[in-house]
């Protein structure tokens, strides 16, 4: 399999982590079905979309890919009944899961794009983190959260950051491109799931 090919999987298997994590929070918040689908969307595709803004990628990859507009479409109407009825737990684990997977793949596809687009090593890996994050600032805005990104305490951002600079590494020592994607991805996701459950923090305002 080519990198191009490999990234494009990455990406598919992102989008899948971006939209569940979407409608999770969604849920949570008791949106109804269209809000629920455009936090999906906007969860799956942001982070992506801005990273073709500032790597200047025309078209946006879910333009030139809108059979994936349409799988969030239709993921969307399918989940949310059973989300509604109960089948389908809202508890936090369940979205920390998707969440962290979306975060180390979008990661790793950010990386990839922008180190084959010749950006250097620091651009690729900030691409890497943008991809990573952007989509779930949007969701946390649209349903009227302060973003994780910003005020977890427990390392988020830092893991893309961690997961991109392993990739760049990888690489640079002759592992296969998409080798060392993949493991960029799996280190941002695992680390982001540890954070979590050991309750890792980082420096904080003191209680009152």
């Amino acid at each position: 399999m080519t990198l191009a090919a490999w990234l494009a999987f990455l990406e598919l298997a992102a989008i899948v982590a971006g939209a569940a994590s979407g409608l999770l929070v969604a849920a949570r918040q008791r949106l109804d079905v269209v809000g629920a689908t455009v936090v999906a969307s906007a969860t799956a595709f942001g982070g992506g979309t801005l990273r073709d803004v500032l790597l200047d990628r025309r078209p946006f990859f879910w333009v030139e890919h809108h059979v994936y507009l349409w799988g969030v479409i239709g993921f969307s109407l399918l989940a949310w009944p059973l989300l509604v009825r109960g089948r389908i737990s809202l508890s936090e684990k369940m979205l920390v899961i998707p969440d962290a997977v979306g975060l180390g793949l979008f990661g790793a596809t950010g990386v990839g794009l922008a180190t084959q687009a010749g950006m250097p090593v620091l651009i690729a890996v900030l691409m890497g983190v943008v991809t990573a994050t952007f989509g779930g600032l949007l969701r946390d805005l649209l349903c009227n959260r302060l973003p994780v990104v910003l005020h977890d305490h427990r390392p988020y951002a830092i893991c893309a950051f961690v997961g991109a600079w392993i990739q760049i590494g990888l690489t640079r020592i002759d592992i296969d491109p998409s080798t060392a994607a993949l493991a960029g991805a799996i280190v941002a996701a695992v680390f982001r799931l540890i954070a979590w459950w050991r309750d890792w923090r980082l420096p904080g305002w003191p209680s009152p």
